[in-house]
């Protein structure tokens, strides 16, 4: 079994990714500055002689031994990311480069989360991993979409110059259990709405689309990126299955049971039109696709939050 590494492991994905990764006998060094990540999403994984805790911001550098890194750790909603601009974007550059520079002395595998808004407001669609993007470098999302973007490119020049092992994949909407209720996501929003009676807000006039992955899903697909010997990517991993948000806001109402309307507000600035991705290279390289659909999703992810509410 190995050692790894996973910055970013008290956050959304980094702790069903910890506890995955002990099922399968691991040992787990998890890092976090708890800027987004939260105790209580590892709060059960505390005392496990396999886990280990680390609070740290990896725009310092990083000292420890370990066979794998699983690099999740950036503010991904844009409350987060937009809170603290200049933080984001160091933690994707400086960041970036120190676990690079961990993986290269370890030396260590790398696989690098890197995300679907590399891609802007796409005039390609769906968006396969060739396609080089359509990304607004002054917006307001801009620190988070060229913080990635930069990313992937020190990681390609870290691989070609030093020959790390990296691996970068491309996530899209993803959801479940544990994701913050104040991030300000579309799925979380819409849940805490629902569940408390209030209208479900929709931004524009709900025709655009997204595609989203259940947390499960996506980890699978982490595990076999990083353990192919092929590809170093990037892969595109979400569901290819796309919903207009008012299509999701009645999915959503439908299984809370609630009985909230829907209210219209202005769509934000260089919020993507669509945004689904083109899971080919998923499906050759790793075998892998979805096997959770929206509705079962969230009835978990609902479930959830109701013990959050009371």
């Amino acid at each position: 079994m190995a050692t790894i590494t996973v910055t970013g492991g008290a956050g959304f994905l980094g702790s069903h990714l910890c506890e995955r990764l002990l099922n399968e006998g691991h040992d787990v060094i998890c890092v976090d500055n708890f800027f987004s990540g939260r105790k209580a999403n590892i709060a059960h994984l505390i005392g496990n002689p396999a886990f280990e805790l680390i609070r740290h911001d990896i725009v310092q550098p990083l000292y420890l031994e370990c066979d794998r890194i699983y690099h999740l750790a950036c503010p991904a909603s844009p409350v987060a990311y937009q809170f603290n601009p200049i933080k984001t974007i160091k933690t994707s550059t400086v960041g970036m480069v120190n676990m690079l520079g961990l993986a290269k002395r370890c030396p260590a595998r790398l696989l690098h989360t890197s995300t679907s808004e590399v891609y802007g407001d796409p005039d390609v669609h769906p968006q396969t991993e060739d396609y080089w993007g359509n990304v607004n470098p002054l917006g307001p999302r801009s620190c988070y979409d060229e913080g990635k973007r930069v990313a992937e490119s020190l990681c390609m020049n870290y691989h070609l110059a030093h020959d790390v092992e990296v691996r970068i994949v491309r996530i899209f909407n993803t959801y479940g259990p544990r994701m913050a209720p104040d991030d300000g996501r579309v799925i979380s929003n819409f849940i805490l709405q629902a569940l408390r009676g209030e209208p479900l807000t929709i931004y524009g006039d709900g025709t655009q689309t997204r595609s989203f992955c259940f947390v499960s899903d996506l980890i699978e697909g982490f595990l076999r990126m990083m353990e192919q010997n092929d590809d170093v990517g990037p892969v595109n991993l979400g569901n290819p299955v796309e919903n207009t948000m008012l299509e999701l806001a009645q999915a959503v109402i439908e299984v809370t049971g609630s009985k909230s309307k829907l209210i219209h507000e202005p769509l934000p600035k260089d919020d993507p039109r669509r945004r689904c991705p083109d899971i080919s290279k998923a499906r050759r390289l790793l075998n892998w696709e979805p096997q959770v659909d929206l509705k079962t999703g969230l009835h978990q992810t609902v479930e959830y939050y109701r013990t959050t509410l009371e």
